[in-house]
């Protein structure tokens, strides 16, 4: 263990962590104090002055980031025979509906974004218990139920995320890869902010954005002015 201490030690030392910096700054230290043998993810996180209980103060929605998340997601299109044809073409890895439905229910999730049609949402809502923690189940609110089933396979494969506050009021995203450049990461943090900015509940009182932090898979977190977000 000492080695990671010892690690922690340089990147702390390499940045003031009383200190809160812009997007741009803390996309320069996430990459500085990273030391990893492997590609290791950016994450967002995001505290919002929210009560997710409420209903009316639940922040969830879709961002397509400007490059991507440096992951190559896994799709899967649970779609008719006359969609097949459709969705192959547009990247899906994972094509068909009921011999998929029965792989499912036998305990088979290994995809990252399943993609439906409204006309078969009877079939693939059974599938609630295995799909709905895993955070797979379809829904028309993030675009993975659809007649444009080209699109979302699209959107998916393209870096497009899906987020959501948590029950603490924090919504936690990954971002991209240390290997992007920090101008990358800076766009695609301010492109999912921006879009968090744009879904305030109106029913949310006092500040909305509280904190905003930026890390890598090992890294300590780098404090970005919440400030720039009111």
């Amino acid at each position: 263990m000492a080695t990671l201490t010892k690690k922690r030690k340089t990147a702390v030392s390499k940045f003031d962590a009383s200190k809160s910096y812009s997007v741009a700054d803390a996309s320069k230290i996430v990459k500085d104090i990273t030391s990893t043998k492997f590609d290791a993810s950016v994450d967002l996180a995001i505290r919002l002055g929210v009560d997710p209980r409420k209903a009316n103060q639940m922040v969830r929605g879709t961002v397509t980031l400007p490059h991507g998340t440096g992951k190559t997601l896994r799709v899967l299109a649970l779609v008719t025979p006359d969609k097949e044809a459709e969705a192959k073409a547009a990247g899906a890895d994972y094509v068909g509906l009921d011999e998929y439905i029965e792989k499912i229910k036998g305990g088979w999730t290994d995809v990252d974004v399943i993609i439906t049609m409204p006309s078969v949402m009877g079939k693939v809502g059974a599938l609630g218990r295995v799909l709905g923690p895993r955070g797979l189940m379809p829904n028309p609110k993030t675009g993975t139920v659809t007649m444009d089933v080209a699109k979302a396979v699209q959107d998916s494969k393209g870096g497009k995320i899906d987020f959501k506050v948590d029950k603490a009021g924090i919504i936690h995203a990954a971002i991209g890869k240390v290997s992007f450049d920090a101008n990358k990461i800076s766009e695609n943090a301010s492109e999912l902010l921006q879009t968090i900015l744009k879904l305030k509940p109106s029913s949310a009182k006092g500040t909305y954005v509280k904190s905003v932090t930026m890390s890598s898979t090992m890294s300590p977190g780098v404090a970005i002015d919440a400030k720039l977000f009111t």
